[in-house]
């Protein structure tokens, strides 16, 4: 076995696309006005680690995995670019985007040819990259490993090498296992493992023992599973409604073997081959794509929002970006944030007021947000001004919004009467609304009883906050002056200020929404609970942070939505439990960024209290049986540590109504992280599974201190396939760990 056969693991063998990485080129690395420099970029031999040379002494070369990249941006699209380039080299420009906070690669090439072969190459090797097997990933990653542990490159190992690798995957053995494994797999008694035998050790290696059992029940064929023992695995264990017709499916799909397929059977390759893909995946693929009704009236959905969205970090004094605006949308956030101030040059700016944070141009902002609002949902964003400028930097928002949004901006109603509801996201599909105050009420506009000067409204709710967690005393309500040319863009979202739901009930239009700080929504989610459920029947909510989180720490959202809160804007750059289930509530319905809310939280007549469950449509009591059997490959946590291997154990926890919340855990498997095995039991009693959210946390156990974070993954217990499941593991950030997975059995059943 070549140790450097990589190309063909990713299907890419004589591309030329590839080559030319391979090969690699001279590049022009740009820092600042003055910091530009060539270094040789270039794709090393495993096909998935980037380097470029280092100028500084005794340095190594810089690498970065192609793991890590997030995208590829031709022209001056980064901040960097932007300010230290010429607008005359645009087409000489591209940048490397990273995931998480890793500063970007910003590039020139010679000539636009040369941009175009990098960036299409690049994007060619990280589609490739995404789009391999988890099985093709995993022998990627344990290569890439084996590679790192032959230290003389002489694609041989050693006994020693073999001690170094088990270290590098994460698992932790005996000197005698070690050379027992050698032993076996060193048929040719030549004191080192090549080819075949290099084989033969990653099989004995990755042979897991629970795919034996399971398949072994089911293989009822000469040893093989042939077409109906796959059914009938898929309607006892998967408890799927299939058909042979379905069984078919999944061996043309899956299997390798061509004698095999043939004969309609399914090998064992072929069956672990299944069980790690989408098929066999924990999510139910139908809900991978949008499958909700998009055509309800806005309130009705939960809408993915975010807090201080211009933040790449905390709130004294982070740095405000445009790239963080990019990143939220990319992850589908549907609500973004822009707090506005006077700027130099009569330029309005964005940043965190009153603080250390660094400033950002308005229009920069908006022209980020036109080109990437849509590129992962087509579903409206909605623009939530935080507005603190004068009138005359008010106008000059207003106008850079009319004319970077064009006709994607909704400026009047849809229709041409006055609406008595709202649109739905369907209707809305690539527009922007925005949230602001508004000098009058809609229907003025088909009464001709417009407004034609500035006029004074109170502060929004915030930035009102803002200063009294700023100021010693509580501050008197304080008005600003607005503009009218960015009040009438201000159409389905009106500020107002919260008095009483009562209040609300009587004096409020559908299109006036109260922004509501983390303490006050919470209070009000206990104490009336079944109040603030009807009023987000026909009204938007929004939730922020309170001020006091200047570390940018988050809330946890789930009271919020159970009370069919739709705005529950969270800090996007701070990655924590409450974004994973951001994330998890978010995953379904194409990950769009909308997700429909529970139809007794719409329906006017539904007495739903989340703190104290009475008979309902809500309660559909269920059990939910969860096996947690085994992980594969578990990253390392500490890699600067090459002997410290993990002593994983994981958790299931319950997220949902108060009743429903609950949390059980494993035990711990001493130094292995590669294959650790649990077989371990639970069960959680259910009552309202369509509020529900389940999460798996893999935690590092140590005794005298705090167990460490390995992964996550978070979804709707409403999205879960029965049966036998592969679960996928997010870093912190919410990324893939492409090579890592959870292996559990699953049965959701009603309950008695």
């Amino acid at each position: 076995m070549d140790l450097n056969g990589t190309s063909s693991k990713l299907g890419l063998e004589g591309d030329s696309d590839l080559q030319f990485l391979l090969l690699g080129g001279k590049l022009v690395k740009v820092r600042s006005k003055s910091w530009k420099h060539g270094r040789y970029f270039k794709l090393e031999e495993d096909c998935q680690t980037f380097s470029h040379e280092s100028k500084k002494a005794f340095k190594q070369n810089h690498t970065f995995s192609i793991d890590d990249i997030e995208s590829v941006r031709k022209g001056r699209h980064s901040e960097g670019l932007k300010k230290y380039t010429d607008a005359s080299v645009e087409d000489l420009c591209f940048s490397i985007m990273f995931k998480g906070r890793k500063k970007n690669l910003d590039l020139m090439a010679e000539s636009p040819e040369d941009v175009n072969k990098w960036v299409s190459s690049l994007e060619k090797v990280i589609n490739n990259m995404h789009n391999l097997s988890n099985q093709k990933k995993s022998e990627h990653w344990i290569f890439s490993c084996i590679r790192k542990a032959d230290k003389n490159g002489d694609n041989m190992m050693t006994l020693k090498e073999v001690k170094h690798f088990l270290r590098q995957i994460n698992i932790e053995v005996d000197d005698s296992y070690a050379a027992d494994l050698f032993k076996k797999c060193d048929t040719s008694n030549s004191g080192t493992l090549e080819g075949e035998e290099i084989k033969q050790f990653y099989d004995m290696l990755t042979h897991r023992e629970e795919i034996d059992v399971i398949y072994g029940k089911y293989a009822q064929t000469e040893g093989q599973m042939s077409d109906r023992d796959l059914l009938n695995f898929l309607l006892n264990e998967q408890r799927e409604q299939a058909t042979a017709e379905d069984a078919h499916r999944l061996i043309e799909k899956y299997e390798l073997d061509k004698t095999a397929k043939q004969n309609n059977c399914m090998t064992k390759d072929g069956f672990l081959m299944y069980l790690q893909q989408d098929d066999g995946c924990i999510l139910n693929p139908a809900h991978r794509s949008v499958y909700q009704d998009m055509n309800q009236p806005l309130n009705h959905y939960y809408i993915s929002s975010s807090h201080n969205t211009y933040l790449m970090a905390d709130q004294l004094k982070g740095p405000s970006s445009t790239e963080a605006y990019i990143k939220a949308l990319m992850k589908s956030c549907r609500c973004v944030e822009l707090d506005c101030w006077d700027g130099p040059n009569g330029e309005p700016v964005i940043y965190h007021g009153h603080t250390l944070t660094s400033k950002v141009l308005f229009k920069d902002v908006i022209k980020a947000i036109k080109d990437y609002a849509f590129k992962t949902s087509q579903y409206p964003v909605i623009l939530s001004l935080e507005n603190h400028c004068t009138v005359e930097q008010q106008k000059l928002m207003a106008r850079h919004l009319v004319f970077f949004l064009g006709d994607a901006l909704v400026k009047k109603p849809l229709g041409d009467t006055m609406p008595t509801n709202f649109p739905s996201p369907e209707a809305l599909k690539g527009k922007f609304l925005i949230k602001g105050k508004r000098l009058n009420k809609l229907d003025s506009i088909f009464t001709n009883n417009n407004v034609i000067e500035d006029g004074t409204v109170s502060e929004e709710d915030e930035a009102a906050e803002c200063k009294e967690n700023s100021q010693k005393e509580k501050p008197k309500k304080s008005n600003i002056k607005l503009d009218k040319e960015l009040s009438d863009i201000v159409i389905y979202c009106k500020s107002v200020h919260f008095n009483s739901f009562e209040h609300a009930r009587e004096n409020q239009a559908f299109y006036e929404m109260s922004s509501f700080k983390e303490s006050k929504a919470f209070n009000l989610a206990e104490t009336s609970a079944t109040a603030f459920m009807h009023h987000n029947m026909d009204k938007l909510s929004r939730i922020y942070p309170a001020g006091s989180r200047t570390d940018s720490s988050n809330y946890n959202p789930v009271p919020m939505w159970n009370v069919g809160c739709q705005i529950v804007a969270l800090n996007f750059q701070t990655n924590s439990k409450e974004m994973h289930l951001n994330q998890g509530r978010f995953l379904i319905n194409g990950f769009c960024g909308y997700i429909l809310k529970p139809e007794f939280q719409r329906n006017l007549s539904s007495q739903f209290n989340p703190n104290a469950l009475t008979e309902g449509s809500w309660l559909k009591k269920k059990i939910f049986h969860v096996m947690v059997i085994s992980a594969q490959q578990l990253p390392k946590i500490n890699k600067e540590k090459q002997k410290s291997i993990v002593d994983p154990l994981v958790k299931v926890e319950i997220h949902g109504v108060q009743a429903d919340n609950a949390s059980k855990e494993t035990h711990h498997i001493e130094n292995n992280g590669f294959k650790p095995m649990w077989n371990k039991k639970f069960q959680f009693d259910i009552s309202v599974p369509e509020l529900a959210l389940v999460r798996f946390l893999l935690e590092d156990h140590d005794t005298a201190s705090q167990n460490d974070f390995i992964g996550q993954y978070c979804l709707p217990l409403t999205s879960i396939q029965n049966g036998y499941r592969h679960v996928p593991v997010l870093n912190k950030r919410g990324d893939n760990i492409s090579s890592a997975s959870l292996f559990v059995h699953l049965m959701l059943l009603d309950a008695p």
